[in-house]
């Protein structure tokens, strides 16, 4: 939310300029302007928006802006990977937990003791001796009081199948945490599963496997379905289609949340992600004004980044990702980084050569894309550019946010009055810049190593 007059004022005189002729006025200006720019953010963060929360008639204004400047801009509609009219329809299933009961040696154990998360509606174990316990459907784990139990947890959620965990009362308070997370359900795309999901259920108990003799489980789950949009357009190329530059960002965000005092509750996402979003837009229109690209331009703005990234899985099944020559995902830009004003910072700058080489395009220029200055916040695996990277692609998120000090991430306050516009705009020139050769088809990044990329859990 805007909190002053003067910035009310200023986004009122943004927006009667560019309103004042059709279209915007975009199309009347040449090469990224400020003031496009700024009229493009200023929407997307706008209170009228609702903080575009995924599955809000909101996100479908965002959308329907998105594409509209796509279409204006003269991109066409991406055929060949299920997209309509600019947009990528999808579906994503939301599994609730409705009913958890356990009885382990003849005991039932508390509700506040146990947690599930599956992806099965129900489930049902019976085990009536220790000499069953091998034969069950499921299997039987313990951690101890000197286990780490978040290392344990990973591994079974990568490998899928259903497990029981018996934990020590040592690791309660993590515990909680991990209760509360699956009691809100997971969120899972529809119809991709393939039989590889599984079940998790956790006993808060200082029982081991050995002190097991018989059980019985009883859980249901409710599953609901969800549709969301993708905003997906191409520009053809020219001489090299079959080659594609995908440039995208997440134009979701969190939505409203209650507020027990009164205070603002619109959580407006300006920096996370409709700085990123714009960025896209105005690159699309930059580079349909050439109109000289090689390769084809594709320009994605994904929903659903904020609950999983689903928005992105879905697409990355649409086509061939071995197609995709690199990924630019465009994340949270709209404020100066350590590096100064207008600098950029990209993840996994070691796992591809795209860097190098968009530093040469650069050099000239007396700027430099760094690497990723927070190694230790796994960025490379929380933004879109995973689903991608996970295929090979040279898939890379783009930004200038500092995490470490940046006192509005995920908060209301992340409005457009909390943006640097100028070191925003100056980004977005810098990486048009750096990403021409690969818009002119003369430089070819080195893939990803997929095996050296970690895996997506099946379970949550």
């Amino acid at each position: 939310m805007i909190r002053t007059l003067s910035a009310r004022l200023l986004l009122t005189s943004i927006f009667t300029l560019s309103l004042s002729t059709p279209s915007f006025a975009y199309h009347a200006t040449q090469g990224i302007t400020l003031a496009q720019v700024t009229a493009d953010v200023s929407y997307l963060a706008s209170d009228e928006l609702q903080g575009r929360g995924n599955f809000s008639a909101e996100l479908g204004q965002a959308a329907d802006y998105i594409a509209k400047r796509f279409e204006e801009s003269g991109l066409t509609n991406a055929t060949g990977i299920s997209a309509s009219n600019f947009l990528q329809h999808y579906e994503i299933t939301k599994i609730t937990p409705m009913q958890l009961s356990l009885t382990l040696n003849g005991k039932d154990v508390a509700a506040d003791k146990l947690a599930i998360a599956s992806t099965a509606e129900m489930l049902s174990w019976h085990v009536d001796s220790k000499a069953n316990i091998a034969k069950a459907n499921f299997t039987l784990h313990t951690v101890s009081k000197g286990d780490d139990m978040r290392v344990t947890l990973g591994k079974l959620n990568q490998q899928g199948g259903q497990h029981l965990v018996l934990l020590n009362s040592a690791h309660a308070d993590l515990f909680k945490r991990y209760q509360s997370y699956f009691g809100r359900g997971l969120t899972k795309l529809a119809n991709t599963d393939n039989g590889k999901g599984g079940a998790i259920v956790m006993v808060l108990t200082d029982l081991t496997t050995v002190q097991v003799n018989n059980l019985t489980l009883t859980a249901v789950n409710i599953k609901s379905s969800h549709e969301l949009n993708n905003v997906v357009a191409v520009l053809p190329g020219k001489s090299k289609p079959e080659e594609i530059v995908l440039y995208s960002a997440h134009y979701d965000h969190l939505g409203v949340k209650n507020s027990q005092d009164g205070s603002d509750n619109i959580y407006n996402g300006a920096d996370d992600d409709a700085s990123g979003t714009a960025a896209i837009i105005n690159l699309a229109q930059h580079f349909a004004k050439q109109g000289k690209n090689e390769r084809t331009l594709m320009f994605a703005a994904f929903s659903a980044e904020e609950i999983g990234g689903f928005g992105s899985k879905y697409f990355s099944k649409q086509l061939d990702p071995n197609k995709i020559t690199a990924m630019i995902n465009i994340e949270m830009i709209g404020k100066p980084s350590k590096f100064g004003a207008g600098s950029i910072w990209m993840t996994g700058m070691e796992r591809s050569s795209l860097g190098e080489q968009l530093n040469n395009a650069l050099a000239k220029t007396g700027e430099q894309i760094h690497q990723d200055p927070y190694p230790e916040q796994g960025l490379f695996y929380r933004s879109d550019n995973a689903t991608l990277a996970r295929l090979g692609v040279p898939a890379h998120s783009f930004s200038s946010t500092q995490l470490d000090k940046d006192q509005h991430y995920h908060k209301a306050s992340d409005d457009v009055a909390s943006l640097d516009l100028k070191s925003l705009h100056k980004v977005i020139e810098a990486l048009a810049t750096a990403t021409q050769p690969l818009v002119d088809g003369t430089i070819t990044p080195s893939r990803i190593d997929v095996n050296k990329v970690k895996g997506k859990g099946l379970i949550y």
